[in-house]
């Protein structure tokens, strides 16, 4: 980590400031630090920090007003902040998005988590670039990564019929995956032209392009598009370098939006390579506690990669049973909200697998295509923020 990344900590609490301050000094940063909102101001545009680290109560003037000023300044409107909020004051999470905050932390925070923090807003904001260098628009752009904790938990099901959910709903929506040898939407949709995926990442990085990725892209009769890997073994011995990986799913965004990933289960180099990436990233769980304990495992690393509030859940139920864990102790255990919880419906996935299509599309009416369109909807939403 560069030793010449610097963060200022604004916080009227001389005791926090001085106590964030050890945390961050001990991770190697550059410490700056500001007591009230007016000297915050005047410090961040003169000093130019990598990161704020902005407490919301303050005397003078509150975080949200120096988050909301910090915003309006072109020369400090690019530098990511962090807002601390207490935790009995739920709203004022809301309220720091509203005002331009990356991320939020609620008092006491865990060295630990304040340091993953720090490190993915970080990381997130241009990798170390100059904080006030232009962000380009569409580095995260309407891109939805499907990740199972597990495997078996239905990635490819649940990113197939968010897909069509998005399509149905009028976006010119794109689904893929990046499973060489693994990829079995083609076969799902009867889409006989399934390679592409392996036929870009044959490619030398520099003829990989918004046209060479479109000509790949292969279209049902749905009107739905994909850009597919095959169940085909010889593929997963070609190499998926993390450039080219970043590459293909950038070029791609040129060809359609939303874009949805199904990222298969767990942690693999192209996934790391691809989360920077990913608007929202969708965790699969089933209301089991093995699952669940999974999960958690999962989460915490990706929250040491990206941003917490990039990350949802949704339940999948894969068996009609009662005896399972209830989503909101599955919430209260992840510490995430669960945006969906998807029905056991064996039949109608096998007999949208026979009809080749999505069973959002064969059975539009029915309970568990409702909830996908649900899902759909939340997951729009929250690619697309209102600020």
């Amino acid at each position: 980590m560069p030793m010449s990344e610097k963060i200022l900590i604004v916080d009227d609490d001389v005791d926090s400031l001085k106590l964030i301050g050890l945390m961050l000094q001990r991770q190697g940063y550059e410490v700056l630090a500001a007591s009230a909102g007016k000297p915050a101001l005047a410090k961040a545009e003169a000093e130019r920090p990598n990161l704020i680290i902005l407490d919301v109560m303050m005397p003078d003037m509150s975080g949200l007003e120096v988050c909301k000023r910090l915003r309006e300044n072109k020369k400090t409107a690019e530098i990511p902040i962090i807002m601390f909020t207490a935790k009995t004051l739920i709203d004022d999470k809301v309220k720091g998005f509203e005002a331009g905050a990356d991320d939020y932390l609620t008092k006491p925070t865990h060295p630990a988590e304040l340091a993953s923090r720090v490190k993915a807003v970080l990381a997130r904001h241009a990798g170390g670039a100059e904080p006030n260098a232009a962000r380009p628009a569409s580095s995260r752009g309407e891109v939805i990564g499907v990740l199972g904790a597990k495997g078996g938990v239905g990635t490819t099901t649940v990113a197939l019929n968010v897909g069509a959910a998005l399509q149905q709903a009028g976006e010119n929506c794109l689904v893929t995956d990046f499973r060489l040898g693994a990829g079995t939407i083609g076969m799902s949709m009867g889409l006989t032209r399934s390679q592409g995926m392996a036929r870009l990442f044959s490619r030398p990085l520099s003829d990989i392009n918004p046209a060479s990725v479109s000509n790949e892209v292969v279209t049902h009769e749905s009107g739905l598009r994909f850009l597919l890997s095959s169940i085909h073994a010889n593929e997963s011995e070609i190499e998926q370098k993390p450039d080219q990986a970043r590459t293909i799913l950038s070029a791609l965004r040129e060809v359609g939006k939303p874009i949805v990933v199904d990222m298969g289960a767990g942690i693999r180099p192209i996934t790391t390579a691809l989360l920077n990436q990913m608007s929202e990233i969708v965790v699969l769980v089933e209301p089991n506690p093995i699952t669940v304990a999974m999960a958690q495992d999962l989460i915490r690393y990706l929250e040491s990669q990206i941003s917490r509030d990039h990350i949802s859940i949704a339940v999948v139920n894969r068996a009609q049973t009662t005896l399972q864990t209830p989503w909101h102790e599955i919430e209260a255990q992840l510490g995430h909200d669960v945006l969906a919880i998807i029905s056991a419906a064996t039949e109608m996935f096998y007999q949208a697998i026979e009809n080749q299509t999505a069973a959002v599309m064969l059975q539009p009416n029915s309970v568990v295509s409702g909830q996908f369109t649900k899902l759909a909807d939340e997951l729009k939403t929250r690619i697309r923020p209102t600020r």
